[in-house]
């Protein structure tokens, strides 16, 4: 039986060094001990030591047969083996450096869709009233749309993290890191008529410090915000398909086409990486196309 402390020693360094989320640890372990048992179903193997390449090609030649991965599912799983043989590597449990010599799937990257500028105007224009939950999704809308938040960082944003005077907000993004984002003046708007007159009347002796709340009292769910955001998409008029990213990904693809920074706007989505960031000029570029087609004299 191959020791499992190589493991544990991994995914502690990872979450100290690299700052790992509680869903990323669960993942990385699912992985990492998926590969040591099968491991220890091979006779040849009993230390990490005489772990081999062939070895790992093997593995990862099993794992996408047996359970029909996808390229981005196994470049996940390779992702974290390297991992795992890089500190293996350090702690001089193994020794040649066997994780670049793991070739990553190359990933079709589909552009992501977004809402055009007319859409969105009609998006936040949708009448909520002036009644708590009525204020409460308008500032939803308004917010999401304006910081470019992930859905859970909307749901996790707090009463003390927002400095309306200034029109920003920190937020808790992907491995606990903080980052400042900025909030519109028209979310700024939405956002007082809601703390002023709407969150007081949903406030309930349990209630938290989150902004958004429901009509009991208690945080928003991620899948109550995508309620919101359909029905105001349906209200609006808007045939798309909703899903998680969609107010996001127009924010940043609207930032881009008025001339933002790519820095400046990997920044305010909190992407760890610029080639995350990257993937918005390309969304740009079809609709420069598409605008072309449309309006120049001699395009067709």
């Amino acid at each position: 039986m191959l020791d499992r402390a190589p493991i544990e020693n991994c995914l502690a360094w990872q979450a100290l060094e690299q700052g790992h989320a509680a869903n990323t640890q669960l993942i990385n372990r699912a992985a990492m001990e998926r590969f040591a048992d099968w491991l220890d179903r091979r006779a040849t193997v009993s230390d990490w030591g005489d772990v081999s390449l062939s070895a790992l090609q093997l593995y990862l030649g099993e794992q996408k047969e047996r359970r029909k991965l996808e390229p981005a599912s196994l470049k996940l799983e390779i992702v974290v083996l390297r991992n795992l043989l890089k500190f293996l590597k350090r702690e001089k449990l193994i020794r040649q450096d066997l994780a670049e010599l793991l070739e990553l799937p190359k990933l079709f990257r589909y552009l992501p869709a977004t809402l055009t500028m007319g859409e969105t105007d009609a998006l936040l224009a949708v009448e909520w009233g002036n009644e708590p939950l009525g204020l409460r999704n308008r500032a939803v809308m308004e917010t999401f749309y304006a910081a470019g938040l992930r859905v859970g960082e909307l749901v996790t944003l707090r009463l003390e993290n927002l400095d309306l005077d200034e029109g920003t907000a920190r937020v808790i993004g992907k491995g606990d890191k903080e980052r400042l984002v900025v909030i519109g003046r028209q979310a700024c708007a939405a956002l007082r008529h809601y703390l002023a007159g709407g969150r007081p009347k949903l406030v309930r002796p349990r209630t938290g410090g989150e902004v958004f709340i429901s009509r009991h009292g208690k945080t928003l769910t991620t899948a109550r915000i995508w309620q919101i955001v359909k029905d105001a998409m349906r209200r609006a008029g808007i045939e798309k398909n909703v899903y998680p990213h969609l107010l996001r990904h127009s924010f940043a693809t609207h930032l881009l086409s008025r001339g933002a920074d790519l820095r400046i706007i990997q920044e305010l989505l909190g992407h760890a990486n610029i080639n995350t960031t990257e993937i918005y000029t390309r969304v740009a570029a079809k609709r420069l196309r598409v605008i072309h087609q449309q309006c120049h004299p001699r395009a067709r």
